[in-house]
């Protein structure tokens, strides 16, 4: 198969010969090879490298989540770094002066949470207010581009972890993506979109032939990419996700949790495509720092039956009904809301975990999946296998 990038590269660079080229990338920028974007793009003798930007966690991914970054100067290559994990969370007019066309090469991990999307967005927005083009070099959804999950974001929950009405487990490429945002949300951009050569809707990343490169120092492998649609979800109480820990989102746990009774409650569900183990961890950052927790790691038995953001909803439910006086929701920053509800879109899962049944709210999550499969339909770039 062959990246955005490297078809990019082989056929269309003479076109952008006279342009002024930003550059939204990270560490995950790579080719075949693992030649960064940035240096490819650098020292290459059509193009003219004049900014970069880096989204959440930095151009070089050595950021914990959350911190804001400073915009600064590219040590390699002399070019100007410009943060969009600032207080806007996105580029400025400023940042876009010495730009006429911005290109954007970014590993998504094929969530809804993950901030790299609304980034790219963002970036899209304020280029189409300035009249400068955006080209996406597309790259492979981790988890397939078939299976989705999930509801759609309410209006009222929209934030940076859930910006447009899409569910949790999209199941598109990011380049997708920047096409269904553009025509579905009104971001009026000249968009295009370097597609891949070689890429079917049925691969995860591990069946193709590329080298993975950590996004983000929590995303670590493939199995957390297929669980996280649903264990961020812990992210919204005061329970451990596993950051600090070597299996981020794959342990979960606190330190007033009996590992031995969560996983066999856990166990009794018979949940689809995954076993449960009792664990016990100390994170090193982040909650709990340096405390012993106990709970449980999320073994994947089969992911093409697994279903993660059920699997998250299980598992708050069965900790909030073993421990209902000491878990709680944690508040998100300074909006005075909850974080939980920022990441499902809406506070109806908070409010049914809390009232001990979430039946009504799984029951509503097959009709969004089907209203998001139509309107996604029109910007799918990619066959199945049956269809190659």
């Amino acid at each position: 198969m062959k990246l955005g990038l490297e078809v990019f590269l082989e056929k269309y660079t003479k076109d952008y010969s006279t342009e002024r080229i930003g550059l939204l990338t990270n560490l995950t920028g790579v080719n075949h090879q693992l030649e960064s974007t940035i240096d490819l793009f650098y020292s290459h003798q059509h193009l003219n490298l004049t900014a970069l930007f880096g989204p959440e966690h930095g151009l070089r991914g050595e950021v914990q989540e959350g911190k804001l970054i400073d915009s600064s100067v590219d040590p390699y290559t002399g070019v100007p770094i410009h943060s969009l994990y600032n207080k806007d969370k996105k580029p400025n007019v400023e940042m876009l002066k010495d730009v006429d066309v911005v290109f954007c090469d970014l590993q998504d991990i094929g969530t809804r949470y993950y901030t790299f999307i609304y980034s790219m967005a963002n970036t899209m927005q304020i280029c189409g207010q300035e009249e400068k083009k955006v080209v996406v070099l597309d790259r492979p959804n981790p988890i397939n581009g078939i299976d989705v999950e999930g509801n759609l974001v309410q209006d009222a929950f929209r934030s940076f972890v859930g910006k447009f009405p899409i569910p949790v487990r999209h199941g598109m490429t990011i380049g997708e993506l920047a096409r269904l945002f553009k025509h579905e949300f009104n971001i009026a951009c000249d968009l295009e979109v370097i597609p891949m050569e070689g890429w079917n809707r049925e691969q995860y990343f591990d069946q193709t032939d590329l080298y993975w490169v950590s996004p983000t120092p929590n995303t670590t492998t493939i199995d957390m990419c297929m669980l996280y649609p649903g264990t961020c979800l812990i992210e919204g109480t005061n329970i451990s996700e596993g950051r600090g820990t070597t299996k981020p989102f794959e342990v979960i746990g606190a330190p007033f949790i009996d590992g031995r009774k969560l996983a066999e409650a856990l166990k009794s569900l018979s949940l689809p495509g995954v076993q449960f183990r009792p664990a016990v961890f100390k994170p090193m950052y982040q909650k709990f720092a340096g405390e012993v927790c106990e709970g449980i790691q999320v073994h994947i038995s089969n992911k093409d039956t697994l279903s993660a953001f059920d699997i998250g909803i299980s598992i708050l439910e069965t900790i909030y009904r073993l421990y209902p006086e000491q878990m709680t929701f944690i508040q998100a920053g300074e909006q005075n809301r909850y974080f939980i509800d920022l990441l499902a879109g809406t506070d109806q899962l908070r409010k049914q975990i809390i009232q001990g049944d979430t039946t009504d709210f799984r029951e509503q999550l097959p009709t969004a999946v089907q209203q998001f499969m139509a309107m996604r339909e029109n910007y799918l770039l990619y066959p199945t296998n049956d269809m190659a």
